[in-house]
């Protein structure tokens, strides 16, 4: 397990530089020219071995036949070129213009693509600071238990603190006036009757004497 901090890169092949295969390009070119083809296929072998694609060793194999088949065909041919007729002259001449032609453009355009496709994959992009995706802390999680009791607890104040209102829908009646009993008025103006009898009697008495 790494640590944290960006990922060690893991080590690239090391690919020669551009002089020494340009070198290399010429000097297997001219050997494919001045022999005449017959060696186009070292320049193949080559190419096999840094591409190492089973079609580059399959076209190995056909310039090797090819080669061969030329090689064979110009010892079959006189040695004095007065006796070579013309067809066979053209036929050699096109033989080998055809494989030098096809060996050096598919030799030089099949391994300048292959190293400049390495190149382009392994540069080196500007560094960019990747951080670690760490999670995000999450807030403080309380156990449910110690939840529900300071839900509890904050529930019990604001419980104190809220008072009854009045529904507004609700229609209020009115407190019963109390109505006087008619008894008792009778039992006042009797006792006032009374009362002022007596007085009138005591106004009588007191005159007489």
């Amino acid at each position: 397990m790494h640590g944290y901090g960006p990922t060690p890169q893991q080590q690239t092949t090391s690919r020669p530089s551009p002089a020494t295969l340009t070198t290399v390009r010429v000097i297997l070119v001219t050997v494919t020219v001045l022999s005449c083809g017959l060696l186009g296929w070292v320049a193949m072998l080559r190419l096999a071995i840094v591409t190492r694609r089973p079609r580059d060793w399959v076209l190995l194999v056909v310039v090797m036949v090819l080669n061969a088949a030329l090689f064979a065909f110009i010892v079959s041919t006189p040695d004095d070129p007065d006796d070579m007729s013309d067809a066979s002259v053209l036929l050699m001449l096109l033989w080998i213009v055809a494989l030098l032609a096809g060996v050096i453009t598919y030799y030089l355009y099949v391994e300048i693509r292959h190293y400049s496709s390495l190149r382009s994959l392994g540069s080196p992009a500007p560094y960019t600071a990747t951080a670690t995706a760490h999670p995000t802390p999450l807030p403080y999680q309380q156990h449910p238990a110690q939840q529900h009791q300071h839900q509890h607890q904050h529930q019990q104040p604001q419980q104190h603190h809220q008072q009854p209102q009045p529904n507004p829908y609700t229609v209020q009646t009115p407190p019963p006036t109390p109505t006087p009993a008619p008894q008792r008025l009778d039992q006042v103006r009797a006792e006032l009757d009374e009362l002022s009898d007596y007085l009138r009697k005591e106004n009588r008495e007191g005159e007489g004497r």
